[in-house]
């Protein structure tokens, strides 16, 4: 079978942003279903303390798991590279420094959070009615780390060859076996949550074991391996140069959402409850983001490998203005029938009054959140990592937490998510203020403009 890759260093832009997108946004259609079907079974045959167990659990797992992933996107960065620049030999050097990282922080995660649950959710303040569940959904997803990492590790280099259908594919199929077994586990054997993570964590498993039987039938070339046996000091130096600040500002922006959790714990159960249901119905607006995001990524990151700046130039504020275009209208879309979806996961009158309210702040504000994040992996592709790291910790520590903190104690704690549209419209700013003033990206667009003007220049539609 021929495979299929999108070349973004020529045709139409947006076309082929869209078509490395589409897939992308099928498979984080799924990745919500993913997750949301743990929420609607508990919701629906435990109840509202096992529903505000998982909503907290979520963040610690994620405080950790966001530094190795954010090497994944390094590793995407550098592999979109290469393939720009045809280089294959620096292509399969870097599969199999990717194969060696997995193992080597995969495999300690899974201990490490083990061991560390109970310390981190009492930091927390989880409150004493869902503190059992609470351990043990932790427990059992940190188990999962090394099939998380080993994923998105593959996701990642499908991204930077122009592959984004084939991640589809494998969460079909994760997709389909998380609802099974969460069925079997929580509604069948009586589970609670930990039913419900142990269902995800096989399903994750199972992706992971799929996306290296892929790459290793459709791109032989790069000699992914299921054991690591060695490794590119030089390229592991690249991936961690790269990734590891994202993934940095990635964890401590889930350190950020951990202390806001730990506001929301402060309400109580009912509070939590709601915003656990509601971040399932705000997912949906985030559906596209994501995804028009890693598209941004992988152009940026071919088009400056193959030192096409023309290009780049047209795309740099395209791309992000028509991502918050369409996640402003998704979140348009969905608030008109945010009821009658929060309605599947809860009857609880007062927890639908909660998520109903977050619901309405977050989707109202959330192409703010796009314009900016579409910006931030522009720069990113290009290897300029060191001001969006700052942007994003600016973000988060000096905007959201501390206005998050003044609503609760100058306001009400239970309009905790404002603290979210004021953080995005500020991050927005400070990226639109990246374009006008950075003397590198002047550089970069001069170059275009230059090459344009010699006639050097492919089109770009």
């Amino acid at each position: 079978m021929e495979r299929k890759k999108i070349d973004m260093t020529q045709g139409p832009i947006m076309k082929n942003v869209f078509l490395f997108a589409i897939p992308m946004i099928l498979g984080n259609i799924l990745q919500y279903l993913y997750t949301t079907v743990d929420t609607l079974v508990i919701g629906n045959y435990c109840g509202k303390t096992s529903l505000a167990a998982v909503g907290t659990s979520a963040q610690p797992v994620e405080v950790l798991l966001c530094i190795f992933l954010g090497i994944g996107t390094g590793v995407s960065i550098l592999v979109s590279q290469y393939a720009g620049a045809k280089d294959a030999e620096r292509l399969r050097r870097a599969a199999d420094t990717a194969t060696f990282f997995v193992y080597v922080c995969g495999l300690p995660l899974c201990v490490l959070g083990w061991f560390a649950t109970p310390l981190i959710l009492r930091a927390m303040g989880v409150p004493a009615d869902t503190w059992d569940a609470a351990v043990s959904y932790t427990r059992i997803v940190f188990f999962g780390s090394l099939g998380n990492i080993g994923y998105n590790m593959n996701a990642g280099i499908l991204r930077g060859m122009g592959d984004s259908k084939a991640s589809l594919w494998f969460l079909v199929v994760s997709c389909i076996a998380n609802i099974v077994l969460d069925l079997l586990f929580v509604a069948g054997f009586g589970m609670d949550a930990g039913g419900a993570a142990l269902s995800t964590t096989l399903a994750m498993y199972l992706s992971w074991v799929i996306s290296v039987v892929y790459i290793r039938r459709r791109f032989p070339e790069l000699r992914l391996t299921w054991l690591p046996h060695g490794f590119d000091a030089g390229q592991l130096k690249q991936f961690v140069r790269l990734g590891l600040p994202i993934g940095l500002n990635n964890s401590l922006y889930s350190l950020g959402h951990v202390a806001i959790q730990t506001l929301v714990n402060a309400q109580g159960s009912t509070f939590m409850a709601g915003n656990s249901v509601a971040g399932r119905v705000t997912g949906m607006a985030n559906i596209a983001v994501t995804a028009l995001s890693s598209a941004a990524t992988t152009f940026s990151g071919q088009n400056y490998g193959a030192k096409n700046f023309d290009r780049l130039r047209k795309g740099y504020i395209k791309i992000p203005v028509i991502s918050g275009a369409v996640t402003l209208t998704a979140g348009l879309c969905v608030m008109s029938f945010r009821m009658p979806v929060l309605r599947i996961f809860t009857r609880d009158a007062a927890v639908l009054l909660y998520a109903e309210r977050y619901v309405r702040v977050m989707l109202l504000s959330y192409w703010f959140y796009a314009i900016f994040n579409g910006i931030i992996c522009i720069v990113n592709g290009v290897g300029l990592i060191r001001y969006t790291t700052v942007v994003n910790l600016l973000m988060l520590w000096a905007v959201r937490i501390p206005s998050a903190y003044l609503i609760d104690r100058y306001f009400d704690g239970t309009y905790l998510m404002l603290c979210f549209p004021i953080s995005f419209s500020f991050g927005m700013v400070m990226m639109l203020g990246y374009y006008v003033f950075s003397r590198r990206w002047h550089e970069i667009i001069r170059t275009g403009l230059e090459e344009e003007g010699g006639g050097g220049s492919r089109a770009a539609g």
